[in-house]
């Protein structure tokens, strides 16, 4: 039973700062956050459609991860922007051992052996249809084909060096495959964090910027990538992955989709993060730049909801902003 008003005020604990800090439910830090960045050949670049975001070479991504270490913020995520010239159907060099995207690793690894890599695991940043997977005549990503492709790939990326390996490919069995994989070839402490609900969302445009992918997208990915009219298919993939050997599991994008997470994380009590893409950061940048919100309490409100909902984790362009708020 609770106390009735007057005896009762709840506005009494938020009265001043230091009691809204002692009750407060949720708490945000610096080590919640996971920095996704963009590796590129040659010299970096800013990325237009997603203001205050660049492509860094491998001395910038190397700086950004120093950068990282120093913010407090224990893991990278890592992207690569594959030259045209060696995009192909099969996506082929997702395999190759000296890759932009090993040779990042390997580069991070040796200068900030203590900041965690996270990798993408997907065909679509080296494909030249810009699909997530190998198609055949149709168009139709081919599920099989392409695990069999993913699980050389996060292999590769592996012994490269990379701490979690994260398939956002969506394509069934995965999982399990590339879990096999991985202990067969003796990489038995490398994490995957499966993009267990992602959906076939409009988010993602700047991101593909990014990856050069957007441009050469045939057609879209909704046979592979969720319907953003379901919940219960959501749980589903995500029961399916943790059974398949998932460490922890991923909802993408984040804030349309913080039913999931609650869900998610209610149903299996399992690490969940989720992944603030590219379109809600240009959204928010958008906002700023109109003059109709203020950045700092954007970033943090947005971020808090996330841990409330049930995240263990987020994946933000805004990482290192947050982390120096958080650290003020």
């Amino acid at each position: 039973m609770s106390a009735a008003y007057p005896a009762l005020r709840l506005r009494r604990t938020r009265a001043s700062g230091w009691s809204r800090r002692l009750h407060a439910e949720t708490v945000l830090t610096p080590a919640d956050l996971i920095w996704p960045l963009f590796v590129t050949e040659g010299e970096g670049e800013p990325i237009g459609s997603l203001p205050g975001v660049s492509r860094w070479n491998l001395t910038g991504i190397v700086e950004r991860a120093r950068e990282a270490r120093g913010l407090g913020i224990p893991v990278v995520a890592l992207f690569p922007n594959t030259p045209p010239h060696l995009r192909s159907d099969d996506g082929a060099e997702a395999l190759n051992p000296d890759n932009l995207m090993c040779r990042a690793i390997r580069a991070i690894k040796d200068a900030v052996p203590e900041i965690g890599v996270l990798t993408d695991v997907a065909l679509d940043p080296y494909t030249s249809h810009g699909h997530d997977g190998i198609v055949d005549a149709n168009g139709y990503v081919l599920n099989d084909a392409t695990s069999d492709a993913l699980v050389q790939q996060a292999i590769v990326q592996a012994e490269a060096g990379s701490d979690i390996v994260a398939p956002s490919d969506m394509m069934d069995g995965r999982v399990g495959a590339i879990r096999e994989g991985l202990e067969s070839d003796g990489h038995v402490n490398v994490q995957i964090m499966a993009y267990a609900a992602k959906y076939a969302s409009a988010f993602y445009g700047p991101f593909r910027d990014a990856v050069g992918s957007r441009g050469l997208l045939k057609g879209d990915k909704k046979t592979y990538q969720m319907d953003p009219a379901n919940s219960e298919e959501a749980l589903r993939e995500v029961a399916l992955d943790i059974a398949e050997g998932a460490d922890s599991v991923m909802v993408k994008p984040g804030l349309p989709y913080l039913d999931i997470i609650t869900r998610v994380k209610a149903a299996f009590e399992v690490p969940v993060f989720a992944y603030q893409v590219s379109g809600e950061y240009a959204l928010i940048e958008a906002g700023v730049a109109a003059g109709v919100a203020d950045r700092d309490a954007l970033v943090l409100e947005t971020l808090l909801a996330f841990k409330r909902a049930g995240c263990s984790g987020v994946l933000t362009y805004h990482a290192a902003h947050a982390a120096r708020l958080l650290g003020a």
